[in-house]
């Protein structure tokens, strides 16, 4: 054994308030122990993870160094593994897992580093991480850059994202639809669900088509937002240290790169009604030996969940209609500004919260939901019976609505007839003094 050996330790630690790589390179006699290890570790944004366990991690790591003292190392120009820490998944309590699972989860309570948390448990949970080899390193910096790339809208922004992906992991464990799936359409599912609006710029289709942007004229006035989205996700998969399917091979990259396309695609509102009756067609005899029934059944699975928020309890659902509407008014604010076409659901001063919501339940949601219910009937309870609820609760709202208008509108018409009124009197008033002052004079003159 040669007298000096070189040992090259990288080790990298990598939390969810940012990436923090930490890389020595250390050169130490053969005959000298390693005694300790110094691991700077920021521990911002571990909220959810046990402290005991990240210890036993460094000590099961600090095992592993020593170990390797005693074994020979890859030549520098061979291609090696990152070494990462034996079991660097993030740990959730028992309560937040079952949580995850259900869709009353409220989001609102969570932290950005918390959600990334959740969304790296649920790839483990299903088993993806594992079935495909994913890098459990590359994982965390993946769903970083995925934050990364959502922008602050209101609305479209990097919580919604969160809620669709974890709206889908409730269905897949809900619906078991790992027993229905392969694992591949899952793994598409929900990487789909989380990509599905990355880089959204808060304006809609119509608006990139009218004002004829760059995305518009890029994409031919097709889906240009869901093209963009699809767009930017292959870019962040381009990237090695954030390619989750680094270890596909070819042919199984091009699926799930079409995959979870199509999935995206499939979101654009625009292909609502065609998509949901294709559905309905195929609902009553499915089969999923047949490829086309089961491509059906996926995109309206991610078009469930992108529009899912009615499904939740209605303290969880009813902030995010104040942010859609706050969207939807800085668009058409715009619109207006620039002279464009605006849609009246997005035009603050014709449209409501109740009248948008009523409308949007009773033609699209609910339609949409009950056609799944006939799949799988254990939605029921706790995805359709809530749309019902929150559809009759809009309902009451628009008629308190509706109600306070009528009233506003019956005063100030009496109030307007009390107007006119008081000026034809005043008139009136006016005229009949001048008649009364002129015939004072003509009395006047007569007597002179």
């Amino acid at each position: 054994m040669p007298s000096r050996v070189r040992i090259w330790l990288d080790t990298i630690f990598l939390s969810f308030s940012g990436p923090s790589t930490i890389t020595s390179v250390c050169y130490k006699e053969s005959d000298t122990v390693i005694s300790e290890m110094l691991f700077l570790c920021s521990l911002e944004g571990m909220k959810v993870m046990e402290i005991e366990k990240c210890r036993n991690d460094i000590k099961k790591l600090r095992e592993e160094i020593a170990s390797r003292n005693n074994s020979n190392f890859l030549d520098d120009n061979k291609k090696r593994s990152p070494c990462i820490p034996s079991d660097p998944k993030c740990h959730l309590s028992k309560e937040t897992m079952e949580a995850l699972t259900l869709p009353t989860f409220d989001a609102w309570q969570w932290e950005p580093n918390e959600m990334l948390s959740c969304l790296e448990h649920m790839y483990h949970d299903l088993g993806l991480v594992r079935d495909f080899n994913i890098n459990p390193i590359t994982l965390k910096r993946w769903l970083l850059c995925i934050h990364d790339n959502y922008r602050n809208n209101p609305y479209h922004n990097f919580r919604h994202c969160f809620c669709v992906t974890q709206m889908m992991y409730s269905m897949i464990c809900l619906c078991s639809l790992q027993e229905k799936f392969t694992q591949m359409e899952i793994l598409a599912l929900m990487t789909a669900a989380v990509c599905h609006d990355l880089d959204h710029p808060g304006f809609n289709n119509m608006y990139q088509i009218n004002a004829r942007t760059e995305m518009a004229l890029r994409y031919n006035d097709i889906s240009p937002l869901e093209n963009h989205h699809c767009a930017v996700a292959f870019q962040i998969f381009s990237q090695p240290d954030c390619n989750i399917f680094f270890n596909f091979d070819p042919e199984a990259f091009k699926q799930i790169r079409q995959e979870t396309i199509t999935l995206i695609l499939a979101t654009d509102m625009a292909r609502h009604s065609e998509i949901l009756k294709t559905f309905k067609q195929k609902v009553d005899n499915f089969d999923y030996t047949n490829k086309e029934h089961v491509a059906c059944l996926k995109m309206v699975l991610i078009k469930c969940c992108d529009i899912s928020n009615e499904v939740r309890p209605m303290e969880v659902a009813e902030p995010w209609v104040d942010c859609l509407l706050e969207e939807y008014f800085m668009q058409s604010d715009r619109e207006k500004a620039e002279g464009l076409p605006v849609a009246p659901f997005m035009d603050r001063e014709k449209v409501t919260k109740s009248t948008a919501q009523t409308g949007f339940i009773k033609f699209i949601l609910l339609p949409m939901f009950e056609t799944v219910m006939k799949l799988f009937p254990q939605i029921e309870e706790v995805m359709v019976k809530p749309l019902r609820e929150s559809r009759d609760r809009y309902e009451e709202l628009k008629q308190t609505d509706d109600a306070v208008n009528e009233t506003v509108s019956f005063i100030f018409t009496q109030n307007s007839q009390l107007f006119v009124m008081e000026r034809q009197q005043k008139r009136r008033g006016k005229k009949e003094g001048k008649d009364r002052q002129g015939q004072n004079t003509r009395e006047g003159e007569a007597k002179s």
